[in-house]
């Protein structure tokens, strides 16, 4: 099986801090060449794989101001699907753009969706349904106009988040900063219950940031800025409990999972994917206001982190992923979707 794995240009594959998108291609990449199947990463040339690597995007846009992010992508885009007939399946993990090129080939395709972020954009999936096989992230995420081929969760890569038997004292947040997010809402359930926050995260609303983030910085809330690989893990794993404590519909959450691998708990808005993610009163606590969350934080001490571990090992690691796509791979080409 060749497969031609279509990756993001808005950041590095895999991402140096932030970057799901990426962050997931490269896990499932890995997964895959580590099975035997030949892949070819078509990604931003400073990536690194194991897979063959290919591609003409010198550089990420969001880190180089050289790079115009349309002007690329179309020229990303043109050169895969220009040696399309090379590949058994082209895995589009880039979003809708490349539907636009899928009647003008004959391989079959897969498209990971990573969130329905708009009706907006379903004039760019329903005309393509017949012709592209969709992966939902989880089932909340799925759109009532389209038809899929399957749900897969994502996976993360295990070891990278070694077990913390004991946590810490205080409550992490580790997302973008933006309202979305509810960083406004960690901080005012971290501080009716008493506890140390440590804020993780880009800023991607630089105004919600300067108005509902800085004002509220001191020894007990702490901003670190993004970070990444081992100090992502010991961010993530040094906590009492992970707040998430969205204002919108999470399509999936990689850092609930990855707080989980880690053994620490998670406290939820009911919204979105979380109730897929999350086992409440097992792995973490799922709230609809901010007094449920409050009287969450008091109840962390009720959970084994050693179970919450457990069960995110059973069912959020890159092998289960690869399994579940390596399924749809194969049921795609003998036509059974």
């Amino acid at each position: 099986m060749k497969i031609a794995m279509l990756a993001p240009i808005a950041w590095r594959t895999p991402p140096r801090h932030y970057g799901p998108w990426e962050l997931v291609t490269s896990l499932l990449t890995e997964a895959l060449v580590a099975r035997g199947i030949d892949v070819t990463l078509f990604a931003t040339l400073d990536s690194i794989t194991s897979a063959k690597l290919d591609g003409v995007v010198p550089a990420p846009y969001s880190e180089d101001p050289t790079i115009d992010a349309k002007v690329w992508e179309y020229r990303h885009l043109s050169y895969l699907f220009a040696q399309a007939d090379r590949f058994d399946l082209i895995h589009n993990q880039a979003d809708f753009p490349a539907h636009a090129f899928a009647p003008l080939v004959r391989t079959p395709m897969v498209t990971t969706i990573h969130g329905f972020s708009s009706e907006r954009i379903l004039p760019m999936y329903q005309p393509f349904q017949d012709r592209v096989h969709y992966v939902a992230i989880s089932e909340a995420d799925r759109h009532p106009s389209l038809r899929y081929a399957a749900t897969i969760h994502h996976g993360i890569a295990l070891d990278e988040f070694p077990f913390d038997p004991e946590g810490g004292g205080g409550l992490v947040f580790f997302g973008r900063i933006h309202p979305d997010k509810g960083a406004k809402e960690a901080i005012a359930a971290a501080r009716r219950s008493g506890h140390r926050l440590d804020i993780y995260g880009i800023v991607q609303d630089q105004g919600y940031f300067d108005s509902s983030v800085a004002p509220e910085l001191d020894n007990d809330i702490r901003y670190h800025g993004p970070v990444g690989g081992a100090d992502r893990a010991r961010a993530l794993g040094n906590a009492r409990a992970l707040l998430h404590l969205i204002n919108f519909n999470e399509p999936f959450g990689l850092s609930v999972v990855e707080a989980m691998v880690c053994g620490t708990p998670v406290i939820a808005t009911r919204r979105g994917s979380m109730s897929e993610l999350i086992e409440h009163g097992t792995t973490g606590f799922l709230v609809d206001d901010a007094e449920e969350a409050v009287r969450a934080i008091a109840r962390i001490g009720e959970l084994d982190r050693a179970v919450v571990r457990q069960r995110a090992v059973e069912r959020f690691s890159a092998d289960r992923m690869a399994d579940d796509y390596i399924a749809l791979y194969e049921a795609v080409l003998r036509g059974a979707t």
